[in-house]
């Protein structure tokens, strides 16, 4: 019968079956035939050649054959999972007794193992097809007989030995760039050899250094790029000004942040006679300056985006023309592209204009500043800054009503001595000034998206900003998991943007809301760049694109070059297919710089700990796993461990769908979103790791 079967699911591949089903297909008829049935199909899928979802069985293609794919670890490397080449199966879990000599996104070749019952497909690393990386940073340490650098990143947790006379001159202590890596043997450590020496370790400089070389990010400018930046000049032209709208004698100011140096975005605003007002997003012309296929295009492209890191910035342009030309700061004359758009008084846009235009901003507000004169109603532009606050809140409940999610995802700020030493850290705060300059940028970047779509122009090639809808399966699982921490979401909803907003103002100012939005965040598609308008989820804007930060992206600079275009009814400076190509790199280089910048704060919490063992905080549970789970603390948003083996009140067993840990013997549970009180035991800066205490479960 066994035989009767695999033969079934072998000619029906794609078949989904319930027993009952497949029994009348293989004329079983008595009792004791489809007991015999049951059995097999059991011990099948305990081989991994069927799988079972829910009261259906199919073939599992992962049952014959070679099954290839893409190991990702997570984050203490522990376990992972491989990422099927063939696409239409589940990834595969991989225990760490079973990784082999791979590591995070290596190519591998896995043998499938016995399945157990209620459990995900298991597998072994039988071999490692490519490595994904070659090329390490870490830092160059030795005992008394060897050396060795110790990676960086946490999700590669060996030593790797280098020979004496493959140092290249670097001394214990240096931070090193290790190549030519080889690791054949578990029994052994990798072996390379030191590249290029980076610096002191523990140096700020040389730690962003570091960072960058990690990430894969441009540091340096190349000199031709610096020298064409160099070439142009500050003047502007009477020529060029008569050319363009002249917004130099109006109220114009910028609102930013305290540390910013390049000032993307000015806003404006005047009262019309017939009641509306008009309200001015003028955003810096960089496009103006960078020519096709120039050494500035060519570099602003390869880095695609500036990246942030504490108290440093690795600019997309040099700064010359980020901090300076491009930079709109305070009584100086600048070109802009502007979006001019009349309002009325309840937040409808009656028309708009965009054109290229000359400023000379009036003031340069810090968000604090700002919001004092909204507060007391008394300042510089008073009278300006209140009615741009009124409109914006406005649109903003609008957008709102509309479907658009508001993601308040709480960030840290440091406060950093000259050396870049953190000497504190604090959530920020979000102002209504900052929400005064979101609702404007966002209403400018809707503008120029559906500019270019009227219908009266045709089609024209564009780079838009797009968020597809979320996973079926993962709102399922966010849905659960909201529900176990006594919050509803109604996955089955038509307006599922909605429900995440009632979600989201729900636990607004309670201590779960951090976790609530990372876990729905995680939920959902990340936003892209692409030639193809599938609109935008997460702000339900039909119409979407990067317009308003050309300084510090690129996407922004490709869309001023064609909406200029656009206007001037010229051909696109890029067909689709190059553009597409643009799309899909600069959405790399995004993800690239938001690890990157992750990483950068969690060394700066890290930093500032390490002094701290035996501090108590309070902190919520962020992560549970099979060997413990994680806290991220209120007061500093940084994580650590609470290891399993640390619980010794009971033996605790975990539930993967309910992301909690439940005490065999007591029926304690710890889950995700729990607020406890936590002790550091241990910060290692050089494995990225904090190990807390748990003091109390509140």
């Amino acid at each position: 019968m066994k035989k009767k079967i695999k033969a079934f699911f072998k000619n029906n591949s794609s078949v989904k079956i319930k027993s009952k089903e497949l029994a009348e297909k293989l004329k079983i008829k008595s009792l004791s035939d489809y007991e015999s049935m049951k059995h097999f199909l059991h011990q099948l899928e305990k081989e991994g050649f069927i799988v079972k979802i829910g009261k259906r069985y199919s073939y599992c293609k992962l049952g014959s054959g070679r099954i290839t794919g893409t190991l990702n670890l997570i984050k203490d490397g522990s376990y992972g999972f491989v990422i099927c080449d063939d696409k239409d199966q589940n990834d595969i879990f991989i225990a760490q007794r079973n990784l082999g000599t791979a590591i995070e996104g290596d190519k591998v070749e896995i043998n499938l193992l016995a399945k157990q019952k209620g459990k995900s497909l298991e597998g072994e690393i039988i071999s490692v097809l490519s490595r994904q990386k070659n090329e390490f940073i870490g830092t160059l340490k030795k005992t008394r007989s060897f050396y060795f650098v110790q990676p960086n990143l946490g999700e590669f947790h060996r030593d790797i030995y280098i020979s004496e006379k493959y140092l290249n001159g670097a001394m214990p202590g240096d931070k090193v760039v290790v190549n030519s890596f080889e690791w054949n043997s578990l029994q052994q450590n990798p072996e390379g050899k030191i590249k290029e020496i980076l610096g002191k370790a523990g140096s700020y400089q040389t730690e962003i250094a570091s960072i960058a070389r990690e990430f894969e990010l441009p540091y340096k400018f190349p000199d031709e790029v610096i020298a064409e930046a160099e070439k142009i000049p500050l003047e502007i032209p009477d020529a060029e000004i008569k050319k363009r709208l002249d917004y130099r004698q109006k109220p114009v100011f910028t609102i930013d942040p305290e540390d910013a140096k390049d000032f993307d975005d000015a806003v404006s605003i005047e009262k019309l006679d017939n009641g509306n007002f008009n309200i001015g997003i003028h955003i810096a012309d960089v496009s103006h300056y960078i020519a096709n296929d120039s050494a500035l295009y060519r570099e602003a492209l390869l880095r695609g985006n500036s990246v942030y890191f504490v108290g440093k910035v690795i600019p997309m342009l040099p700064e010359r023309l980020s901090n300076n030309i491009c930079s709109l700061v305070p009584n100086e004359e600048r070109l802009t592209f502007s979006v001019v758009a009349e309002i009325t008084p309840r937040g409808k846009v009656e028309k708009y204009t965009i054109s290229k235009s000359v400023i000379n901003s009036k003031r340069r507000f810090t968000y604090e500043e700002a919001q004092e004169i909204i507060d007391t109603k008394k300042g510089d532009f008073s009278s300006e800054l209140l009615q741009l606050n009124k409109i914006a809140k406005i649109l903003r409940d609008k957008r709102m009503k509309a479907g658009s999610i508001n993601f308040n995802t709480p960030e840290v700020k440091f406060e950093l001595d000259a050396n870049g030493i953190p000497l504190n850290v604090k959530i920020k705060k979000l102002l209504e000034a900052n929400n005064l300059i979101e609702e404007y940028m966002l209403l400018a970047n809707q503008i120029v998206a559906k500019h270019i779509n009227l219908p009266s122009e045709g089609i024209f090639p564009f780079v838009y900003r797009v968020h597809d809808l979320p996973d079926t399966e993962k709102i399922g699982e966010f849905a659960l998991f909201v529900k176990s921490l006594g919050y509803s979401f109604d996955p089955a909803a038509a307006n599922k943007s909605m429900q995440f907003q009632i979600l989201f103002d729900t636990v607004k100012g309670k201590e779960e809301e951090a976790i609530i939005n990372e876990v729905a965040i995680r939920s959902m598609a990340k936003a892209v760049y692409s030639t193809q308008n599938i609109g935008h989820y997460g702000l339900g804007f039909r119409y979407y694109a990067h317009f308003t930060s050309p300084i510090r992206r690129f996407a922004d600079l490709a869309v001023h070059k064609l909406l200029f275009d656009f206007i001037k009814k010229k051909k696109p400076f890029a067909d689709e297919n190059k553009l597409e190509k643009i799309s899909a790199h600069i959405s790399a280089q995004e993800r690239k710089a938001v690890n990157a910048e992750r990483y950068s704060v969690k060394l700066k919490q890290l930093e500032y700990l390490q002094d701290k063992t035996g501090y108590e905080f309070l902190g919520v549970i962020s992560g549970v796993t099979n060997f413990g789970f994680f806290v991220q603390l209120n007061h500093s948003l940084a994580e650590g461990l609470i290891r399993l083996s640390d619980l010794d009140d009971d033996y605790y067993i975990y539930d993967e769908k309910k992301y909690s840990l439940i005490g065999k013997r007591t029926k304690k549970v710890f889950r995700l979103g729990d607020k406890v009180n936590v002790k550091i035991a241990r910060v290692d800066a050089e494995k990225m790791e904090i190990d807390f205490i748990l003091l109390e479960k509140l």
